[in-house]
């Protein structure tokens, strides 16, 4: 029993975190509904195409070994959106040259 509950205790917070994140579809809605999501929800992840980009409200939320940076992509009516606060690599990052 008290396995049971210590395992229930390490996976709801990875649930939770997980359940955190909001996917969202470029083409199916406009720049400003975009923008939005984003303002709206503290991480949203747009489907671009095959991959996508993650988009972290405010800002300084971005994970260790990401920079903020702005990202352009076509909406629902193919009009060109520059989006603030992308969440993108940093192979300059300390925490991204640390080897495996």
């Amino acid at each position: 029993m008290r396995n049971v509950i210590m395992a229930a205790a390490f996976l709801l917070p990875s649930a939770a975190l997980a359940a955190e994140a909001v996917e969202v579809r470029a083409r199916d809605h406009s720049c400003g509904e975009l923008t939005q999501f984003i303002r709206q929800n503290k991480t949203v992840f747009v489907r671009i195409g095959i991959g996508g980009r993650s988009f972290r409200y405010p800002p300084a939320r971005c994970r260790l070994g990401d920079k903020r940076s702005t990202t352009s992509l076509r909406d629902a009516g193919g009009k060109l959106c520059v989006l603030d606060y992308a969440c993108v690599y940093d192979p300059e990052s300390f925490y991204n040259k640390i080897p495996n």
